[in-house]
């Protein structure tokens, strides 16, 4: 990774934005990467604008590293005020925003906010069936998969990761 890229990663994380759950969200996407143990959730909130339904706030959590909490937190600044299907449209190059192209080996990292956008966003989306809790006392792992709140995990695979 370049040494001015760096730099960038280390000015977003500094002082990240949107970090932290969103009281009331709209909608709630969680993503995770079984190959890396990256997580990342996004809560989104809308309002009501030129009669339109637009995004007013969204907020995200990460197990990630530092590049994907950086893309996280400029991709939650840069939907502010698009409707969901202008923010689906966006491209993972571009959630990445004032960071630049990232280096193949960190794409995964804005894949990553892009699949929670999709998995917030897409009406699309398949919502988890409700399920029996373990009789076991829940790991973490357990309470970040199932939030009360209903959002699903999505593994991304191998061709995913690549494109």
């Amino acid at each position: 990774m370049s040494e001015d890229l760096q730099k960038r990663i280390e000015e977003a994380i500094a002082n990240p934005q949107n970090m932290g759950e969103l009281p009331n969200a709209d909608a709630v996407g969680t993503v995770g990467n079984s190959d890396c143990g990256e997580m990342l959730r996004m809560w989104v909130k809308f309002k009501e604008k030129d009669g339109k339904k637009v995004i007013d706030q969204a907020t995200f959590q990460s197990f990630g590293c530092e590049t994907a909490i950086a893309v996280a937190s400029l991709a939650t600044e840069l939907i502010r005020g698009k409707t969901a299907e202008e923010a689906l449209a966006l491209k993972t190059d571009e959630l990445a925003g004032e960071l630049g192209p990232l280096p193949p080996m960190k794409i995964h990292c804005a894949q990553l906010v892009e699949s929670a956008l999709r998995s917030a966003l897409d009406p699309a989306a398949e919502k988890p069936a409700a399920t029996t809790p373990p009789s076991s006392a829940p790991t973490l792992m357990d309470a970040f998969a199932k939030p009360a709140t209903g959002p699903k995990i999505v593994f991304l695979d191998e061709e995913e990761r690549r494109d």
